[in-house]
């Protein structure tokens, strides 16, 4: 299905993405580790940079996209709790900054929803085995 190929692209390169960025700049996403998490904010920061990158690279894969995208659906229900320290955080930022922080919590949901899709259109569509293991066609 062409479809869920670019999307399982572009969901893929998002999580890539957004995992370098935790490497890159890593100092935005150490302000919004919740303090509650034992250890160094770092470590959060580059742990979850690392688990955008397996999940991202797990849905770019046809044989493990299904996965991945459940898996992503995870990962964007757990940072969910970053997001809303993001918010509160910067409740005496500046309007623009404020809105963009405030976007962010009901744009996780369609984020879910898209992993979520994406998980069932490759769990439907993957490939089929017989009892050996060895891919059986359809007649």
């Amino acid at each position: 299905m062409p479809g869920s190929t670019t999307s399982a692209r572009l969901l893929s390169g998002l999580l890539i993405g957004a995992g370098a960025a935790h490497f890159l700049v890593p100092r935005q996403f150490d302000a919004i580790v919740p303090r509650t998490l034992p250890g160094s904010p770092r470590t959060w920061t580059h742990l979850s940079g690392l688990a955008e990158i397996a999940v991202g690279a797990a849905v770019a894969h046809p044989r493990t996209r299904s996965a991945g995208a459940l898996a992503a659906a995870g990962l964007f229900t757990a940072v969910f709790p970053a997001n809303v320290k993001m918010a509160y955080d910067w409740r005496h930022r500046p309007a623009p900054l404020r809105v963009a922080a405030l976007a962010r919590l009901p744009l996780q949901v369609p984020l879910v929803l898209w992993a979520v899709r994406l998980h069932a259109d490759g769990s439907t569509t993957g490939p089929r085995t017989g009892r050996a293991g060895i891919r059986s066609r359809r007649r």
